[in-house]
């Protein structure tokens, strides 16, 4: 019973904030005023580095310069956004030296969530980092989620899109929840078997999850009259739309 009661209230663990800079003074000023906001700080100096931080300590954002050897930043962002480094949707904030305006088109265009231009304030990226955090987890609520016309009861495990009950097998049911509480961030296939099936394609092939996504398309957009709703990002993967 006491071992009970000490997970229950055990503290919730800090976010994790991977900065990526070559300049370990910048590195040290980051790490400061990100500590005394409550955030833990991992460190990496250059792109492959960053890459096996993400693959192994599973930040929950990063910080990121463009100038970084090895690989440069817009390559580990688009390696990022591309699933090649687990997970496709981390949020990402690009720090950038040049003051024109296509390494901060370029970022954006490939899914930075934030971009701040150096000499910044360690301050306001502070508060960038919370802002984006906050804006990384969906909306909803314990027992529903519900994006325009599709409505997922949680508690009774029923879908409904346009007040149509929508008869769903548990792993499809599974899988939409995943995609329906990450709106357009694009999972690939491997992605997918990890999270929704706990499993990887050693054990499963990345061809059933193409099935299930297959058959839940079906499901969900058997009246034409709705918008199309699960989408496949050509190479990449799946993402389900929020203008349902």
């Amino acid at each position: 019973m006491a071992s009970s009661v000490t997970a229950s209230t055990r503290a919730p663990a800090a976010p994790r904030v991977l900065v990526v800079d070559d300049d370990a003074a910048v590195r040290t000023v980051v790490r400061w005023q990100l500590d005394d906001a409550g955030f833990q700080i991992l460190e990496a100096g250059d792109g492959p580095s960053a890459l096996r931080r993400i693959r192994d300590d599973r930040p929950e954002l990063i910080v990121l310069d463009l100038s970084i050897p090895g690989l440069g930043g817009l390559d580990v962002l688009r390696a990022v956004r591309a699933g090649r480094a687990g997970r496709g949707d981390l949020p990402v904030i690009v720090l950038s030296g040049g003051t024109g305006e296509e390494d901060r088109i370029a970022a954006l265009d490939l899914g930075a969530d934030d971009y701040l231009i150096k000499p910044f304030s360690p301050g306001e990226l502070a508060a960038r980092v919370r802002s984006v955090l906050r804006r990384s987890v969906p909306e909803r609520s314990a027992d529903a989620v519900v994006i325009g016309a599709l409505r997922i009861d949680r508690a009774g495990r029923r879908v409904h899109r346009g007040g149509i009950e929508i008869e769903l097998t548990p792993k499809e049911y599974d899988l939409l929840v995943f995609l329906a509480t990450h709106p357009r961030h694009v999972y690939t296939r491997s992605q997918l078997l990890e999270r929704v099936w706990n499993s990887s394609s050693e054990w499963l092939g990345e061809a059933t999850v193409t099935e299930h996504v297959h058959r839940l398309r079906l499901k969900l957009e058997a009246d034409s009259s709705h918008p199309r709703l699960l989408r496949t990002s050509r190479g990449v993967g799946y993402q389900l739309m929020d203008g349902a």
